[in-house]
């Protein structure tokens, strides 16, 4: 595990990106697992702007996404689909036949949950997966529970979840009950991770999931077992780290 802390939000973006296009220049055909949510954008940006300046293409590449709501429709402001094409996708050249987001459209979901296994498996072995990291320690969308799954499935969001997500919409009625989301097993699969966490809101969590016993009631704590996991941290996110 390489925890590396940083004083200001913009380094830590700046460095999270060069990541993210260390791996996508060293390998043209990479296939990364990309993230949502408030933590990346800033390190979208970075990545947006690196690529503006000619260093690298996304033609060859291939991403899968963490998860998608349930029952949004694609084009609904906050759906994740929304998100990757107003952050990333609409500013880069990567061909959207090749950016992948679970359905949450499906009229099967569990066929739908089986198809992006299958295009993961087809794809390779994903290269960096991105993660931010939930109050509760949920990774994607895997929340606490006796029992994790390996693969995509349908999920239940914890209150505690929709209540941090209610701030995206304009009451937390709005907010999905159900997720698609890639299970712990794919993420764990993956080649390098790279955790992003800040605030200090997270430092008890961010505690628990690097430093505290490995349990299913931490999803994030079964990171500790990757060989290859980066986080990178800001200073209040990493307060409470022995």
């Amino acid at each position: 595990m390489n925890i590396l802390t940083f004083d200001s939000d913009d380094k830590l973006n700046e460095a999270g990106a060069g990541i993210i296009t260390g791996v996508v220049q060293t390998n043209k055909r990479a296939v990364l697992g990309l993230a949502t949510g408030g933590t990346p954008v800033g390190l979208y940006k970075h990545v947006v702007s690196d690529f503006n300046r000619g260093m690298f293409s996304f033609k060859n590449v291939t991403t899968f996404n963490l998860d998608e709501y349930i029952g949004l429709p694609d084009e609904h402001p906050e759906s994740y689909r929304s998100y990757m094409r107003q952050h990333l996708f609409d500013h880069i050249d990567i061909p959207l036949s090749q950016a992948h987001i679970p359905n949450g459209n499906a009229p099967d979901p569990k066929a739908e949950c089986a198809r992006f296994d299958e295009m993961i498996e087809d794809a390779g072995q994903i290269d960096l997966q991105l993660l931010g990291l939930g109050h509760n320690g949920h990774i994607g969308f895997n929340e606490p529970a006796h029992a994790l799954i390996r693969g995509t499935h349908v999920v239940d969001l914890a209150e505690e979840t929709r209540q941090a997500n209610a701030r995206f919409f304009d009451s937390i009625e709005q907010v999905p009950s159900q997720a698609i989301t890639m299970g712990v097993g794919t993420i764990l699969k993956a080649k390098m991770i790279l955790l992003v966490v800040k605030g200090a809101d997270k430092a008890d969590i961010v505690q628990r999931a690097l430093q505290g016993p490995i349990t299913t009631d931490c999803p994030a704590s079964l990171l500790q077992t990757h060989p290859h996991l980066v986080v990178l941290l800001d200073r209040t996110a990493a307060e409470k780290l022995a």
